[in-house]
């Protein structure tokens, strides 16, 4: 990741940062209504089109991170969701919300991560631990569900913390609930390794498979 990857789209009052490292153009932004965004136009963003409440509600649907705002009078600063979720998707990667503390993340250069990320689980990204669409390339199929039940006595909210593990899981500590792809609060708990690999044969969860297929990453 470089600064040429960063993009910033300066208005009166606001200034919307874009990452194109961490994007996957999932296209929440593209397709907001509104002329915040508007795909072709340059420039691509223009904050003065929209109301600060509108630039900041839109900027928050990115799941990736990628996108980030600063308001020019400083009323405003993102904050994180209530719950700490990880949404385990369709044969792609793990989106994850909340208070986020990802070892390694490029929090000053996409400030956005410390709330949402997208995180490879086919073990083919080339910009790990983010997702970097390669599941598509290589036609990674998981269709999401989630088996196990976890802890429902936890709480939710406080820090999450994300490490990838040398040539293993992620491993994440903190208050969690796993969303399966079918939008079902499944798993609850404080402590899981999730699989990265693309291997495991209990998804999104750690078997170990990543030994077995040499995984490196």
């Amino acid at each position: 990741m470089s600064d040429k990857d960063i993009v910033d789209y300066a208005g009166d009052n606001a200034v919307v940062s874009w990452n194109g490292g961490i994007c996957i153009h999932i296209g929440e932004c593209g397709r907001a209504k509104g002329d915040l965004f508007i795909g072709g136009r340059q420039p691509w963003c223009n904050p003065d089109l929209a109301t600060n409440e509108e630039v900041e509600e839109i900027v928050e649907r990115c799941p990736t991170g990628a996108l980030s705002v600063r308001i020019a009078d400083g009323s405003y600063t993102e904050t994180p969701d209530d719950q700490n979720t990880v949404h385990v998707s369709y044969n792609g990667p793990l989106f994850v919300r909340g208070d986020l503390d990802i070892a390694g993340a490029p929090a000053d250069e996409a400030p956005g991560v410390q709330f949402r990320a997208a995180l490879c689980r086919c073990g083919a990204s080339k910009n790990k631990p983010f997702c970097d669409n390669s599941h598509e390339d290589i036609g990674f199929k998981d269709y999401g569900a989630v088996g196990e039940r976890g802890d429902a006595q936890v709480t939710a909210g406080g820090s999450l913390s994300v490490t990838p593990a040398k040539n293993g899981p992620l491993l994440v500590k903190g208050n969690l609930t796993l969303i399966s792809s079918g939008g079902r609060e499944s798993w609850r708990g404080t402590q899981v390794a999730l699989c990265r690999c693309g291997a495991s044969e209990n998804k999104p969860f750690c078997d170990g498979k990543h030994k077995a297929v040499d995984f490196q990453g």
